[in-house]
């Protein structure tokens, strides 16, 4: 069951989706700088095929976009994907080249992972009012400088239609300027600055307000924390809650074995620190709902409880308890007699590195040998290197 979840999760949705998209500009440069060879060749137009790699490489850059919408969970990139993965496998078999073959497979694949995931995306796209504004302006900044240039179109030599006012406006608004039209006329050539204006400002101003939370995520990234669109992405995964000496040998542990897990913990140093290793964690009280809501302790296949405080602790499983009846919780004790209080809180096991410690210290001294080899294994030193002296 874990292996399932793990290749038709929301991680796996993601990942052919965006290896689609790759496939889908690569095979579409490829069709465009080559010729047809494979078994669909000969019942290819050429026409088709060159325009079918034109468009499967937009469509790559589009799916790109989607890839970013599934990675923050938003319904809207699961409908991208279903709209765009058997489009792209299209025009995967219409671009005829052996290259194109695995772009049609994973395109597939990837749309059937995606239809068996459309519950995991299940965000909505809440764009702020400034946010919907910029969007507004850029599309009214384009319709403007396209409906204009078009009624202008006897003073705009070379536009004969909507697509030439279009071009125009386009080339206008990204000071690109390729000069093949040109306003003729003083009336022209001040509507045409009208627009240069216009479409500039728009573009600046919505490229700084939709880009400001990709900065301010990557910023959160930088300082050690987690952005909300990979806490959605949780699951099978084991949380951690709290940070401290303790806690080290559990998460190299976890590490080893390339077990997903998240730390969740109040000191926002420690945060930092373990996002500089490239561990996943947040500072927030591991003890309240919310945060472990956020962690989605309802996906966790486990939970540690390790604070180095007892009563945190029994806290902290208390919650834990209540938010996911089911999950298996694991705490440890820094006092031995707080072992079954811990238990009655709520924790399947309970493990006290005290009272560990001061059995393989007794057996030391009472001359087992095997003692120092187990503490050795306990604490990652091995024991091989002893023994061959």
């Amino acid at each position: 069951m874990e292996v399932s979840r793990e290749w038709l999760g929301a991680r796996a949705t993601v990942l052919f989706t965006a290896v689609a998209a790759v496939l889908s500009v690569v095979t579409g440069v490829v069709a465009i700088t080559t010729t047809a060879s494979g078994p669909l060749a000969e019942f290819v137009p050429p026409v088709v095929r060159d325009t079918v790699g034109f468009t499967g490489t937009l469509t790559g850059f589009l799916l790109l976009t989607g890839v970013y919408a599934l990675r923050g969970g938003y319904r809207a990139g699961w409908y991208m994907a279903v709209v765009l993965l058997p489009l792209t496998a299209a025009q995967g078999l219409l671009q005829s080249s052996p290259y194109s073959f695995p772009l049609v497979v994973l395109s597939l694949v990837g749309l059937v992972v995606t239809l068996l995931n459309y519950r995991r995306f299940d965000r909505d796209l809440d764009l702020t009012p400034t946010q919907l504004a910029a969007l507004v302006a850029i599309v009214g900044a384009q319709a403007y400088g396209t409906v204009g240039t078009f009624a202008l179109r006897e003073d705009f030599p070379g536009v004969d239609n909507l697509v030439d006012a279009f071009w125009f406006t386009l080339v206008t608004a990204s000071t690109v300027g390729y000069g093949d039209i040109t306003p003729a006329t003083p009336g022209a050539k001040l509507f045409a600055a009208s627009v240069l204006v216009v479409s500039v400002a728009s573009f600046a101003v919505a490229l700084g307000v939709l880009l400001t939370p990709a900065i301010e995520a990557r910023l959160t990234k930088v300082l050690g924390g987690m952005t909300d669109s990979q806490l959605d992405l949780l699951e099978n995964h084991v949380l951690v809650l709290g940070y401290g000496d303790l806690t080290e040998p559990i998460l190299e542990e976890l590490l080893d074995d390339a077990i997903p897990f998240l730390v969740v913990t109040e000191d926002a140093e420690k945060v930092r620190h373990l996002g500089e290793r490239g561990v996943d964690a947040f500072a927030a009280d591991p003890s309240d709902d919310e945060p472990l809501h956020r962690a989605k302790i309802s996906e966790a296949r486990a939970v540690v409880v390790a604070t180095n405080d007892d009563a945190q602790d029994a806290l902290t499983i208390l919650t834990a308890r209540e938010l996911n009846p089911d999950v298996r919780i694991v705490a440890a004790a820094t006092n031995r007699e707080n072992v079954e209080k811990l238990r009655r809180a709520g924790a399947d096991s309970v493990i006290s590195p005290a009272t560990i410690g001061g059995h393989l210290l007794a057996e030391s001294a009472l001359g087992d040998d095997d003692t120092e080899r187990i503490a050795d294994e306990l604490a990652g030193d091995g024991g091989d290197d002893r023994d061959d002296r």
